[in-house]
């Protein structure tokens, strides 16, 4: 039997709470119903008998207090609510405990942002992990020693697992079951919440804002002059140029500024216009292409599938409404 804990911290989401606890009671449900024992107990665990959730929306009971989990197999920690290093501080009694079953032995599972929690208690130092795509430069700035994976859903690293963002800790929660279980027990898992056992990046659907939460003048003017410029073919030398920067001090820079080299940059606000382009117009991918300053079809589809995952025909096919009329 294996033992599963999932964490009920102070502002936390309801579902990432209950979305774990009901897909492992399925997997035993499944179980019994091919012959075989069921192999997991599940629990809810926190510091306090009730937690009231949502500004008081919402009770949720616990199955056992932290102090009376000895040794627990697999811990979950849920995605955190509201401003992240509030939660963080507010759930920081949580951490020696993760790290003390950490230590026994336990697998430990953040889900979306989560993460930000499984960092504060030391153990992703050096190591890997995911979270939301829109919480990743502030993750960065609270966490600069973990590696943090853009885009990724999935990340496990030396018994820490980590998911990406929103419903794609689903994915991590059928990993985890095709781990403990087997791909056939995953598989129909995966049918009966109706979830894409195959997604591995949520690059589709992120979007690019540009980071813009810096101290530096010249690069914030040379972000809005590409941002408003997409249509050009931009180079750096011109941007250095008008920031009245040499090139290498501007890409220095640039990079330590928004966590990007300057080309990474133009390429995905070009890109993120390109998407919403094809989200809300019937243009087609030459046209799109044009109005955001590509001329070569190749590097365009090349750098749009490395940004978003899906080819231009394939993102406009699944994201265009106006095509479904």
């Amino acid at each position: 039997m294996k033992n599963i804990s999932i964490l009920v911290p102070e502002s936390c989401v309801l579902q990432a709470i209950a979305d774990p606890q009901y897909c492992f009671s399925a997997v035993n449900q499944f179980l019994a119903v091919s012959g075989k024992k069921p192999l997991f107990n599940i629990e809810l665990v926190g510091l306090k008998k009730e937690i009231k959730l949502n500004d008081g929306r919402f009770s949720v009971t616990t199955d056992k207090l932290i102090k009376d989990v000895k040794k627990t197999d697999l811990i979950f920690i849920p995605a955190l609510f509201g401003d992240m290093q509030q939660a963080v501080a507010a759930n920081k009694k949580l951490a020696p405990w993760i790290v003390e079953q950490y230590n026994k032995g336990a697998e430990v599972a953040s889900l979306c942002v989560g993460a930000f929690m499984l960092a504060s208690t030391g153990l992703l130092n050096g190591k890997k992990c995911s979270t939301h795509w829109g919480f990743t430069s502030e993750f960065r700035e609270m966490f600069p020693e973990v590696d943090v994976q853009d885009g990724s859903i999935i990340t496990e690293e030396n018994r820490l697992y980590s998911s990406g963002g929103a419903n794609s800790y689903w994915n991590l929660l059928l990993h985890l079951v095709e781990k403990y279980t087997d791909r056939d027990t995953a598989i129909l898992t995966s049918k009966y919440f109706a979830i894409d056992i195959s997604r591995n990046s949520q690059a589709a659907f992120a979007l690019f804002k540009g980071q813009k939460q810096h101290q530096d003048e010249a690069i914030r003017k040379a972000q809005e002059y590409i941002e408003n410029n997409i249509e050009e073919k931009l180079s750096v030398d011109d941007l250095a140029s008008n920031a009245a920067l040499g090139r290498r001090s501007f890409e220095r820079r640039f990079k330590l500024a928004t966590n990007n080299s300057v080309l990474e940059y133009i390429q995905r606000v070009k890109i993120e216009a390109a998407k919403r382009s094809f989200e809300s117009s019937r243009k087609n991918i030459n046209e799109v292409m044009f109005d955001v300053g590509y001329t070569d079809t190749k590097a365009f589809r090349t750098t749009f599938k490395k940004i978003t995952g899906l080819t231009p025909i394939e993102y406009r096919n699944k994201y265009n409404k106006l095509s479904l009329t």
